[in-house]
């Protein structure tokens, strides 16, 4: 069955277009075509002027819903992480696990091993925060449970993962070369975040083997005119990096410099948390933000499309490229070759929203949430 949604705007190839219509076929877009030529047999929907873009897709969130899923992992938090964030447009996502205990570390393995059979799809894996980082670059991080890696732990925490740990957020200046070694040749996205690393160390680990980089400008040296650190390397060497576009983590004036300096390897993430009361991480929601006990920043309350909305109205990037930032480019990082575009032979996963930045609904694989 054909489904052809018109009178919209599509955010097309970091472009906004009108007088198209996408057909879906069953999971994935079948066409980009005018109006005139829409099939007979299609089910019409008019989106009545609203924008269409690629589903949205976010590498680190730690809760959705009244689920923090870093903090007690379970099949439950993942399930509820999934529907609600398809509903707010997000149909990819890594769930992430920050430094903790051990336990918690195979409780989050385990669940997303026993949930993924059973999830609508949109579930990727997941993404470990630590426990391997900088102290010096903790952030809400806690320092008693932050250690070096060592090849035997890494290697036990891949084996039990079967493929589900796709992201590995560490501090490269502190690991023994083996350990690096052996993770690049697993295909996980490794990136560089609470990290204290010079410029020079920087130099020698970015896009060799590291391939990311975790919140730019959060948990890392400042750039200085005479001790330059992380920052101007990773401006001079380009690496896909996140950034946290939400006004607190982040200036926006910074985010444009990012923007300027990174070009189509700038990406968002939302690092969001939900409240919680127990656990190692007790976050509390603050303002717009979410805040340990001793009050440091410990996650924000963005969605994607929020973070999207703040690039164009904040930082003065497009819609198109700000859409890119949200969608096409982590979906290029996690080598998400069907998904990022709205283009024939994508899949159908497609946020629709209005002129506010008002969702009005998502497409998973051609369904609607």
């Amino acid at each position: 069955m054909l489904t052809a949604l018109y009178n919209t705007l599509i955010v097309f190839n970091g472009q906004v277009t009108d007088g198209k219509a996408v057909i879906i076929e069953n999971s994935q877009i079948q066409a980009v075509i005018s109006v005139s030529e829409i099939p007979a047999q299609a089910e019409r929907i008019d989106l009545k002027g609203a924008y269409l873009a690629p589903g949205l897709i976010d590498l680190q969130i730690y809760g959705s819903g009244k689920q923090l899923f870093g903090g007690h992992p379970s099949v439950a938090a993942l399930q509820e992480m999934e529907l609600d964030l398809l509903q707010k447009g997000c149909t990819g996502f890594l769930a992430t696990v920050a430094t903790n205990i051990d336990e918690v570390v195979v409780k989050a393995i385990e669940a997303a091993k026993a949930y993924r059979p059973q999830a609508i799809g949109s579930f990727l894996g997941l993404h470990m925060e630590g426990s391997y980082i900088n102290p010096l670059r903790r952030g809400a991080h806690l320092e008693q449970h932050i250690k070096k890696a060592t090849l035997k732990e890494i290697t036990n925490w891949i084996n039990l993962g079967e493929g589900k740990i796709k992201m590995i957020t560490l501090a490269p200046e502190l690991q023994d070369a083996e350990v690096l070694e052996y993770l690049a040749q697993q295909n996980i996205i490794l990136s560089s975040g609470h990290s204290d690393a010079t410029y020079q160390q920087a130099k020698d680990f970015i896009n060799k083997p590291i391939n990311a980089i975790t919140h730019l400008y959060n948990a890392m040296p400042p750039m200085h005119d005479r001790v330059p650190g992380i920052i101007p390397a990773i401006f001079e060497h380009k690496p896909y990096t996140s950034i946290v576009a939400d006004g607190v983590h982040v200036d926006f004036s910074m985010i444009r410099l990012a923007k300027r300096e990174l070009g189509d390897k700038l990406f968002l993430i939302t690092d969001a948390v939900t409240e919680s009361t127990d656990g190692v991480y007790p976050h509390r929601f603050d303002k717009n933000r979410y805040v340990m006990p001793d009050g440091i920043l410990s996650g924000s309350a963005l969605t994607l499309l929020k973070a999207v909305q703040n690039c164009v109205q904040h930082a003065g990037i497009s819609l198109g490229e700000a859409v890119n930032m949200a969608s096409l480019y982590p979906a290029q990082l996690a080598a998400l070759a069907s998904k990022g575009k709205v283009e024939a032979g994508y899949d159908a996963d497609l946020i629709i929203f209005d002129s506010e930045f008002n969702i009005q609904f998502t497409y998973y694989k051609g369904k609607r949430y």
